[in-house]
């Protein structure tokens, strides 16, 4: 695919704000292993209405649908920014996990056990790469 950025989890987190922004009730996206597990931390903390990956008709690649979550017509999702990118990586130990925007939004990390939210990896007492930031 042309044009399309080598950083899927970025071109996912800004498909997903655009789509929000639009107010629309769903995106499809290209299928990657860690895109599917941050969305799952996303349905689990609620920011998406669901997750599920399908195979278009006569396609080999896999999709990922999401349905995008809001209230009283409002997107469930106000912003999400990319932390870590590839050209600089950006590490927390567990004691710098801190809540985000006093527990509104949610810090999701790539640890040794997984890709969790920086609440539950400070529980598990796990440091790890700040993936993004969902308020």
């Amino acid at each position: 695919m042309r044009g399309m950025s080598k950083d899927t989890i970025s071109a996912m987190l800004s498909s997903i704000k655009n789509s929000s922004m639009a107010k629309r009730k769903f995106v499809e996206l290209p299928y990657t292993k860690i895109n599917e597990r941050i969305l799952d931390v996303m349905k689990e903390k609620g920011f998406v209405e669901g997750v599920k990956v399908f195979k278009k008709e006569g396609s080999p690649h896999k999709m990922i649908h999401i349905d995008l979550k809001y209230e009283d017509g409002v997107s469930r999702i106000s912003n999400i920014t990319r932390v870590s990118k590839p050209g600089r990586r950006v590490y927390q130990s567990k004691d710098k996990i801190k809540a985000v925007a006093s527990g509104f939004g949610i810090s999701i990390f790539s640890t040794s056990r997984g890709i969790m939210d920086g609440l539950e990896a400070r529980k598990r007492k796990l440091g790890g790469e700040v993936i993004c930031i969902v308020l």
